[in-house]
Protein backbone atom coordinates (compact mmCIF):
# COMPACT_ATOMS: atom_id res chain seq x y z
CA UNK A 1 0.00 0.00 0.00
CA UNK A 2 2.74 2.53 0.92
CA UNK A 3 4.57 1.61 -2.60
CA UNK A 4 0.73 2.46 -3.98
CA UNK A 5 0.89 6.15 -2.32
CA UNK A 6 4.36 6.48 -2.94
CA UNK A 7 3.90 6.06 -6.73
CA UNK A 8 0.78 8.17 -6.58
CA UNK A 9 2.91 11.14 -5.09
CA UNK A 10 5.70 10.58 -7.47
CA UNK A 11 3.32 10.91 -10.25
CA UNK A 12 1.59 13.95 -9.17
CA UNK A 13 4.72 15.70 -8.68
CA UNK A 14 6.02 15.01 -12.69
CA UNK A 15 2.23 16.16 -13.76
CA UNK A 16 2.53 19.38 -11.79
CA UNK A 17 6.70 20.30 -12.38
CA UNK A 18 6.59 19.23 -15.79
CA UNK A 19 3.37 18.40 -17.55
CA UNK A 20 4.36 18.47 -21.33
CA UNK A 21 7.15 16.04 -20.15
CA UNK A 22 4.63 13.66 -18.14
CA UNK A 23 2.03 14.03 -21.11
CA UNK A 24 4.70 12.85 -23.99
CA UNK A 25 5.83 10.00 -21.52
CA UNK A 26 2.27 8.66 -21.43
CA UNK A 27 1.94 9.25 -25.54
CA UNK A 28 0.57 12.67 -26.03
CA UNK A 29 2.22 14.17 -29.51
CA UNK A 30 3.44 17.69 -28.81
CA UNK A 31 4.62 20.23 -30.62
CA UNK A 32 7.38 23.02 -29.48
CA UNK A 33 6.41 25.85 -27.05
CA UNK A 34 3.21 24.68 -25.68
CA UNK A 35 1.52 25.26 -22.07
CA UNK A 36 -0.47 22.89 -20.09
CA UNK A 37 -2.54 23.84 -16.93
CA UNK A 38 -3.67 22.01 -14.12
CA UNK A 39 -2.83 18.66 -16.16
CA UNK A 40 -4.47 15.57 -14.38
CA UNK A 41 -5.31 11.72 -14.79
CA UNK A 42 -7.97 12.47 -16.92
CA UNK A 43 -6.69 15.44 -19.13
CA UNK A 44 -5.73 13.05 -21.82
CA UNK A 45 -8.27 10.34 -21.11
CA UNK A 46 -7.69 6.53 -21.43
CA UNK A 47 -5.76 6.44 -25.15
CA UNK A 48 -3.07 9.79 -24.59
CA UNK A 49 -1.19 8.31 -27.36
CA UNK A 50 -4.82 9.21 -29.93
CA UNK A 51 -4.07 12.89 -28.75
CA UNK A 52 -1.57 14.90 -31.12
CA UNK A 53 -1.27 18.87 -30.45
CA UNK A 54 0.63 21.25 -32.85
CA UNK A 55 3.15 23.68 -32.04
CA UNK A 56 2.39 27.05 -30.13
CA UNK A 57 -0.78 24.93 -28.20
CA UNK A 58 -2.45 25.91 -24.48
CA UNK A 59 -4.42 23.64 -23.11
CA UNK A 60 -6.07 25.69 -19.96
CA UNK A 61 -7.19 23.94 -17.10
CA UNK A 62 -9.94 20.82 -16.66
CA UNK A 63 -9.96 20.48 -20.66
CA UNK A 64 -10.76 16.97 -21.42
CA UNK A 65 -9.47 14.98 -24.48
CA UNK A 66 -12.23 12.16 -25.08
CA UNK A 67 -10.80 9.57 -27.81
CA UNK A 68 -13.90 7.12 -27.48
CA UNK A 69 -16.99 6.53 -27.28
CA UNK A 70 -17.79 4.96 -23.86
CA UNK A 71 -21.70 4.81 -25.23
CA UNK A 72 -21.24 1.75 -26.52
CA UNK A 73 -21.65 -0.07 -23.36
CA UNK A 74 -25.26 -0.16 -24.10
CA UNK A 75 -24.07 -2.71 -26.83
CA UNK A 76 -21.88 -4.97 -24.77
CA UNK A 77 -24.54 -7.67 -24.22
CA UNK A 78 -24.87 -8.02 -27.84
CA UNK A 79 -21.25 -7.43 -28.81
CA UNK A 80 -18.69 -8.02 -26.22
CA UNK A 81 -16.09 -6.80 -27.98
CA UNK A 82 -17.39 -3.48 -29.05
CA UNK A 83 -15.29 -0.24 -29.00
CA UNK A 84 -15.10 3.17 -30.73
CA UNK A 85 -11.84 5.16 -31.04
CA UNK A 86 -11.16 8.51 -32.96
CA UNK A 87 -7.95 10.00 -32.76
CA UNK A 88 -7.43 14.16 -31.72
CA UNK A 89 -5.72 16.28 -34.00
CA UNK A 90 -4.95 19.95 -32.57
CA UNK A 91 -3.21 22.54 -35.11
CA UNK A 92 -0.69 25.20 -34.60
CA UNK A 93 -1.01 28.55 -32.64
CA UNK A 94 -4.46 26.81 -30.97
CA UNK A 95 -5.78 28.36 -27.63
CA UNK A 96 -8.76 25.96 -25.59
CA UNK A 97 -10.27 27.77 -22.63
CA UNK A 98 -11.39 26.19 -19.63
CA UNK A 99 -13.73 22.59 -18.83
CA UNK A 100 -13.80 22.59 -22.95
CA UNK A 101 -14.25 18.74 -23.69
CA UNK A 102 -12.98 18.01 -27.03
CA UNK A 103 -14.67 14.67 -28.60
CA UNK A 104 -13.16 11.69 -30.32
CA UNK A 105 -11.96 12.25 -34.12
CA UNK A 106 -12.10 15.93 -33.84
CA UNK A 107 -9.73 18.01 -35.57
CA UNK A 108 -8.98 21.84 -34.53
CA UNK A 109 -7.20 23.17 -37.43
CA UNK A 110 -4.45 25.63 -36.89
CA UNK A 111 -4.84 29.77 -35.32
CA UNK A 112 -7.61 28.52 -33.40
CA UNK A 113 -9.72 29.77 -29.82
CA UNK A 114 -11.51 27.27 -28.30
CA UNK A 115 -13.76 29.43 -25.70
CA UNK A 116 -14.18 28.32 -22.44
CA UNK A 117 -16.58 25.58 -21.48
CA UNK A 118 -17.04 24.19 -25.27
CA UNK A 119 -18.18 20.98 -26.21
CA UNK A 120 -16.02 20.16 -29.80
CA UNK A 121 -17.80 17.23 -31.57
CA UNK A 122 -16.74 18.35 -34.68
CA UNK A 123 -13.95 19.50 -37.07
CA UNK A 124 -13.27 23.32 -36.40
CA UNK A 125 -11.37 25.23 -39.32
CA UNK A 126 -8.36 26.84 -39.14
CA UNK A 127 -8.58 30.69 -38.39
CA UNK A 128 -11.73 30.24 -36.21
CA UNK A 129 -13.01 30.97 -33.04
CA UNK A 130 -15.72 28.55 -31.66
CA UNK A 131 -17.46 28.17 -29.00
CA UNK A 132 -20.67 26.74 -27.04
CA UNK A 133 -22.32 23.14 -26.51
CA UNK A 134 -21.85 21.73 -28.79
CA UNK A 135 -19.16 24.21 -30.13
CA UNK A 136 -20.09 26.53 -33.53
CA UNK A 137 -18.06 28.35 -35.17
CA UNK A 138 -18.87 32.20 -34.29
CA UNK A 139 -16.07 33.86 -36.18
CA UNK A 140 -12.71 34.60 -37.42
CA UNK A 141 -9.69 35.18 -35.45
CA UNK A 142 -9.52 38.14 -37.14
CA UNK A 143 -12.79 39.35 -36.22
CA UNK A 144 -11.88 38.49 -32.59
CA UNK A 145 -8.61 40.30 -32.85
CA UNK A 146 -10.60 43.37 -33.69
CA UNK A 147 -13.00 42.52 -30.53
CA UNK A 148 -10.36 42.37 -28.01
CA UNK A 149 -8.23 44.67 -30.02
CA UNK A 150 -10.09 47.99 -28.28
CA UNK A 151 -10.22 46.38 -24.90
CA UNK A 152 -6.26 45.09 -24.62
CA UNK A 153 -3.94 45.80 -22.49
CA UNK A 154 -0.35 45.63 -22.76
CA UNK A 155 1.24 44.77 -19.51
CA UNK A 156 2.99 41.38 -19.64
CA UNK A 157 6.19 42.61 -18.64
CA UNK A 158 5.19 43.96 -16.22
CA UNK A 159 5.89 42.18 -12.55
CA UNK A 160 3.27 41.22 -10.09
CA UNK A 161 3.03 44.36 -7.84
CA UNK A 162 3.20 46.97 -11.23
CA UNK A 163 0.95 44.48 -12.73
CA UNK A 164 -1.72 44.68 -9.59
CA UNK A 165 -1.70 48.61 -9.51
CA UNK A 166 -2.28 49.26 -13.07
CA UNK A 167 -5.59 46.98 -12.56
CA UNK A 168 -6.39 48.33 -9.83
CA UNK A 169 -6.12 51.86 -10.65
CA UNK A 170 -7.50 51.04 -13.83
CA UNK A 171 -10.95 48.55 -12.83
CA UNK A 172 -11.16 49.12 -9.39
CA UNK A 173 -11.14 52.77 -8.99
Amino acid sequence: MLLGVMKRLIKLYKMKQDPIGYSRSIGVKIGDRCRIYALTDSTFGSEPFLVSLGDHVTVTSDVKFITHDGGVWVFREQHPDIDVFGPIRVGNNVFIGVNSIIMPGVTIGDNCVIGAGAVVTRDIPSGSVAVGMPAKVIGTVEDYWAKVEKKATHIRSMNHDQKKEYLINTFMK
